[in-house]
């Protein structure tokens, strides 16, 4: 979100461009003290926007591309203020520097993720575009001695409608670089909006199709190699030995790098890398967690919610509430790590120099990748560069530089520069995984099967702990609690805990939908075993306790008036329902699931209705929904990473499903009206659809499934 302290000279400065163009420099939300100060003192600013004399505007982009559609919705806010065609912007990524781009809601690293870009964007870009439209009105109407007020932008000209006259924004550049900054300019108001608000085709389109759009994996430097690696399947294990004869000899492979826990074939091209390396006879030394189960991390997490933990949120008291409750329910739920399994796999490519490094990545934390590359090269900052490229899904994974640090550790050993390609398992087996988390939630009824007593505790690995440390604070952080406190619902007396307990040797990272992922599958599930409890209709019991949350209700009765929630189904079928509000968006929906006498679970079709505040191009809205309902749908069906001998069992897409295309429901997308600004859409699909399959699953089978992924085995019928 905007900070409210803001103020039009804390975020803009104007100034002349090389060439006599108009430049302006936003130091945007994402902005830090350090670096507000330098855009004011007329040091490199945070982001330009850049007006050349042929009239092209050129936007520096903060903001990565992962396909969420940043890369046309931002632009759309650009353009809309400074009263241009979409087709006249055109972007540069950012470099990497945190002092000018780093995001304050993500601790000052400079990062695409939490579902911030049009949220972060939304105010000070559009602030920027009037800001730039004002001050081109004003040079026309300098240089034609008229009233500003008769003088009006519209597409890239100045018109003066009285005397008919017209002028390019491009031929005005160098005046407006020189008109003082206007103290204050109105923004557009939403009934004037041209493109917000209307569906715009993605930028980004024309190229992915024609194959001339450039990822991570796409780069050929010249002279490249590629190079692939086995690293040890055990986490902390390292290498002790490898018999490289067979490898070498296969036709293409050039060289063998011996790393202390990997080992990589270096060959012309990706088929003789991994024949060379399918040829190497190694052995590992597993290290101290060669024997370790995934029944030893859940027993750990089951016991350690046994004692209390640091306080998330309290409100009321709910022990004495539920001293006199009518009726108590409670339960334990579960969820699996998870892995990200991205469709470009991972990647990075590096050229190691005496004198510098240079790197080509799709990162969601260009500076931290080039950080992490200067130090394990050994050069100082200013000699590395770093080449960010659109990036073929992150879903989290690419917010972690553990990738670029072991392409570089190969490349120092590679005259020239380096491919490193990570082959599905290696990928697989050695991602950085979703949490695995066990709840224990309570709750006690009234006379009239309402909740009047809720507590929630819950445990499992902290990201924000190592990823961000300074945020972490009182054994709690913002992201492991999000979508477990605060909830939309009216709560009298709430008590939730969060303790911290680290898996031994598998690290974690944020997966998409982070904290929420976990925690509205727990508390939409328990909502809908209340109502179960209490005898009443699902969409019902929740209508009765959202009436101070009146954006939430009208979602859910929306989705529900959509979904014809009451209408008989056929046996086998049921419908099931989630409410949420994460990211800033609220959202409900609903699933039409069918369970076979065999198990089988088909989600047929699924409702979704959101709020999510001002939509500024509802095309990218419905594709970010749809996608995320097929991720979120995946996992809840499939998605699980396990341990055995300390080794993740799961391989590649035969052993970690994704969900296939004959698979896929309908996907309905309903987009309330709204003049609040604009919520996060990248995320909050994932999170609302899981439990609302599992609440489906129980209406159609009358079988309440607390743990992740679904147990086909425990629906099946008796024969």
């Amino acid at each position: 979100m905007i900070p409210d302290h803001l103020t039009r000279r804390g975020f803009l400065q104007a100034g002349a461009a090389a060439g006599g163009g108009l430049m302006l420099s936003l130091s945007l939300p994402f902005a830090n003290g350090e670096a507000e100060a330098a855009g004011a003192d007329g040091f490199a600013p945070n982001a330009f926007i850049r007006i050349a004399d042929d009239g092209q505007i050129v936007l520096t982009m903060p903001y990565v591309e992962m396909g969420q559609g940043s890369y046309t919705a931002i632009p759309m806010l650009i353009a809309e203020e400074l009263e241009v065609d979409l087709k006249q912007v055109r972007l540069e990524h950012a470099p990497p520097d945190e002092k000018l781009y780093g995001n304050p809601s993500l601790g000052g690293v400079q990062a695409t993720g939490g579902s911030n870009a049009i949220r972060g964007a939304w105010k000070p870009l559009r602030q920027a575009g009037a800001t730039a439209r004002t001050m081109l009105v004003s040079a026309a109407a300098k240089r034609w001695n008229v009233d500003p007020a008769s003088c009006r932008a519209q597409s890239g000209e100045v018109l003066h409608a009285p005397t008919g006259r017209s002028i390019k924004y491009g031929e005005l550049a160098a005046d407006a670089a020189r008109t003082p900054v206007p103290e204050s300019v109105a923004l557009k108001r939403p009934e004037d909006f041209r493109l917000i608000g209307t569906p715009a085709k993605r930028l980004d389109a024309p190229a992915k199709v024609d194959g001339t759009a450039v990822y991570g994996i796409d780069v050929r430097p010249p002279g490249v190699k590629i190079a692939t690696l086995a690293q040890s399947p055990v986490f902390g294990g390292r290498l002790r030995s490898v018999d490289d004869t067979a490898a070498k000899a296969v036709k293409g492979v050039r060289q063998i790098v011996r790393l202390d826990d990997a080992v990589a074939v270096v060959a012309d091209h990706m088929g003789a890398a991994k024949k060379g390396l399918a040829a190497l006879n190694i052995e590992w030394d597993d290290g101290p967690h060669a024997k370790l189960n995934s029944e030893e991390i859940v027993a750990e997490l089951e016991k350690a919610t046994l004692n209390s933990g640091p306080v998330a949120q309290h409100i009321g008291n709910s022990d004495e509430a539920m001293a006199s409750v009518v009726t108590k329910v409670e339960t334990t739920y579960q969820v699996p790590f998870l892995a990200h399994a991205t469709m470009e796999p991972m990647n990075c490519t590096v050229h190691v120099r005496t004198d510098g490094c240079e790197v080509w990545v799709g990162s969601q934390v260009v500076a931290r990748a080039q950080a992490a590359a200067a130090k394990t090269a050994g050069l100082p900052l200013d000699k590395v560069v770093v080449h960010n490229h659109l990036i073929g899904g992150g879903f989290g994974r690419r917010l972690e530089i553990d990738g670029v640090i072991r392409a570089v550790q190969i490349a120092q050993h590679v005259d020239g520069p380096v491919k490193v390609v990570w082959t599905r398992e290696e990928d697989i087996q050695h991602d950085m995984y979703r949490p695995y988390f066990f709840d224990r939630i309570s709750a006690g009824l009234d006379e009239k099967g309402m909740p009047v007593a809720w507590n929630h505790r819950f445990a499992g690995s902290s990201i924000i702990a190592r990823w961000l440390p300074p945020v972490f604070k009182n054994g709690l952080d913002p992201d492991t609690t999000n979508g477990a406190i605060n909830l939309v619902y009216a709560l009298p007396n709430m008590h939730v805990e969060y303790l911290r307990v680290e898996p031994p040797g598998i690290p974690t990272a944020f997966w998409r939908s982070v904290g929420p992922s976990h925690n509205v599958f727990v508390t939409e599930s328990f909502i809908d075993e209340l109502a179960a409890a209490a005898r009443q209709d699902p969409v019902a019991y929740r209508r009765a306790l959202l009436d101070k949350s009146p954006r939430a209700k009208a979602v859910l009765e929306l989705a529900a008036e959509k979904a014809s929630w009451g209408q008989p189904l056929p046996k086998g079928i049921g419908r099931g329902v989630s409410v949420q509000f994460a990211f800033a968006t609220y959202m409900a929906q609903v699933a039409e699931v069918e369970v076979s006498k065999d198990g089988t679970v088909r989600v047929r079709r699924v409702v979704c209705a959101v709020d999510c505040g001002t939509v500024v191009n509802p095309d990218t809205v419905q594709a970010q929904i749809q996608s995320a309902i097929i991720f979120g749908i995946t996992a809840a069906l499939y998605g699980e990473i396990t341990l055995k001998d300390g080794r993740v069992e799961q391989t590649n897409f035969d052993t970690y499903q994704v969900l296939r295309m004959n698979e896929a429901p309908a996907i309905e997308v309903h987009i309330a009206q709204s003049s609040e600004p604009p919520g996060g859409m990248g995320e909050p699909g994932t999170s609302a659809i899981v439990p609302a399959v599992t609440n489906a699953i129980f209406a159609a089978t009358g079988k309440r499934l607390r743990k992740l992924p679904i147990d086909t085995t425990a629906l099946r019928q008796p024969a």
